[in-house]
């Protein structure tokens, strides 16, 4: 199987001058109902090799993967979460109606997910994968379609609930031999001293005295409960309280667009991705199995409160007039193929009768709430220092419109927990910021790129200019016509290529 997540073996991983060993508290096991790490208030502090903070999707898989892995798999691991949903072992119903919040899974993550050993789960309840995609704009101008087979491969993605992600990893994470214990609180506050001035420490010491010499970091939870931890992991969302309480300073802004979110049923089942960017922001059809499809829909915040509030078959006739001949024609064969405009691009091109545009499935019916949420992009300046780590949202927030947020998270987690497993080959402290910037290094370059990438999408597409509108109709006809153009894309975006255009 190949691998995914492309990590730097470091050849000079810098030593502490105190041996590694995980702690032994004999963890209990993930939540049993007896022991599903709630201890009692004022409880005597535990010791732990690493805490996560945030027992979403991306913290578990941080999880999952340091017990997938032979050096890491028996380190003492505390997850702090006040979620409920952490404390039910079963909590996903086959007859609900798919839940509005989805995730497009690349490829890649896929790869990642059955390294893991989390992905027999995933297939244990609703997902749909696509093999088609579908991109055009308002203007009719041009459009691409992007085929798995145009880049050798099976699929271009899948696109599963994140409350069937979240409890496939829980499922998978239950059963690994990782010492494991969940917390059900918040994070209240995190202290971290500096080390001492004496060169060697004793590990063997009390967690009072290795945390006086900066070997620990102290958490205090909002239940009145404290551990101590080598490391800390920010996996708590973009509004990380571990960015805000270790310093981290942020740079972002933004977006004057909501995202509207809803499950909604076609009469046929839908195999492809479909999205159209509109004068206000983008459309996507997603397929999610039986019938259904997943929308998401940007807008501008007085519009996402307008198509939140309209009747059920005003949203319908809007949503089916936006993805046809809403704001615009479908783009033609002669505007395409024909067009001086476009003759620049014409040599070394592929063609297929299978590439003609398509007219997505009709939306009969709305299956769940709709949902409106701010969008912003949000990027913390560093991802590590003195045993804190952030991964996720933590570390960045981007645009929705290619669906790269968690895939880019799960990255995070795969790089993190190989970085940890280098550092333990040759005994040195995994808190140590020397060897968590190596994780920083990896990450960073890429996150910041696929960032930039959906920034610049968003950009190009909020302006509405006529040869603006040119150069993106020539950018679609490259895409959809030159072969190595094509298939760079889709690797990209599949997550197996970390930069754009360059393999």
């Amino acid at each position: 199987m190949n691998r995914i997540f492309a990590t730097k073996a470091g050849s000079d991983v810098y030593r502490l001058r105190i041996p590694w060993r995980p702690f032994s508290n004999d963890a209990a096991p993930l939540l049993s109902s007896q022991n599903a790490g709630n201890p009692e208030k004022g409880s005597e502090a535990k010791q732990y090799d690493i805490a996560i903070v945030g027992g979403g999707m991306v913290g578990l898989a941080l999880a999952c993967s340091l017990a997938s892995r032979p050096l890491t798999r028996h380190l003492n691991v505390a997850i702090i979460d006040s979620n409920p949903a952490l404390g039910r072992k079963h909590f996903i119903k086959k007859e609900d109606l798919p839940d509005p919040r989805v995730s497009t899974i690349t490829p890649a993550t896929i790869s990642f997910f059955k390294d893991i050993g989390a992905w027999q789960f995933v297939e244990q309840h609703r997902h749909a994968y696509f093999d088609k995609m579908q991109v055009w704009d308002y203007t009719g101008l041009s459009y691409a379609k992007y085929n798995a087979r145009d880049a050798d491969k099976e699929v271009l993605g899948c696109v599963v609930e994140n409350k069937v992600l979240l409890s496939s990893l829980l499922s998978r994470v239950q059963e690994t031999v990782l010492p494991k214990k969940i917390y059900p609180s918040r994070l209240s506050s995190m202290s971290i001293l500096p080390n001492s001035s004496s060169s060697e420490v004793d590990s063997t010491l009390s967690m009072t005295a290795l945390f006086t010499h900066g070997r620990l970091a102290k958490l205090e939870l909002e239940d009145g409960n404290s551990l101590y931890a080598k490391l800390v992991v920010g996996a708590d969302g973009g509004k990380s309280r571990v960015r805000e309480l270790a310093g981290f300073r942020t740079t972002g802004w933004n977006y004057s667009q909501n995202a509207i979110i809803c499950t909604v049923e076609h009469d046929v089942e839908n195999h492809c991705a479909w999205q159209r960017f509109l004068p206000s922001g983008p459309l996507a059809l997603l397929p999610i199995g039986d019938k259904f499809s997943n929308i998401v829909w940007t807008m501008s915040p007085k519009e996402s409160s307008e198509f939140k509030s309209i009747t059920e078959d005003n949203f319908l006739k809007a949503v089916n007039h936006a993805l046809d001949y809403g704001y615009g024609p479908h783009p033609t064969p002669s505007i395409l193929g024909s067009s001086d405009l476009f003759s620049w691009l014409k040599g070394g091109i592929s063609k297929s009768a299978n590439d003609c545009f398509e007219t997505p499935p009709k939306v009969v019916k709305l299956a769940s709430e709709r949902m409106a949420f701010p969008l912003s992009l949000r990027h913390a300046n560093d991802y590590a220092s003195k045993r804190v780590a952030l991964i996720g949202d933590a570390a960045h927030t981007v645009h929705p419109l290619a669906g790269q947020g968690v895939n880019l998270g799960f990255g995070d987690a795969s790089t993190l927990s190989s970085v940890i497993s280098e550092g333990i080959a040759v005994g040195t402290d995994i808190g140590e910021v020397s060897l968590l910037k190596k994780y920083e290094a990896d990450r960073k370059p890429a996150n910041v790129m696929m960032m930039a990438v959906l920034d610049g999408f968003q950009k190009a597409y909020s302006v509405d200019f006529g040869p603006l509108n040119i150069l993106r109709a020539a950018a679609f006809h490259g895409a959809h016509h030159i072969s190595p153009l094509k298939k760079s894309i889709i690797s990209y975006a599949s997550g197996e290529m970390r930069l754009p255009l360059f393999a």
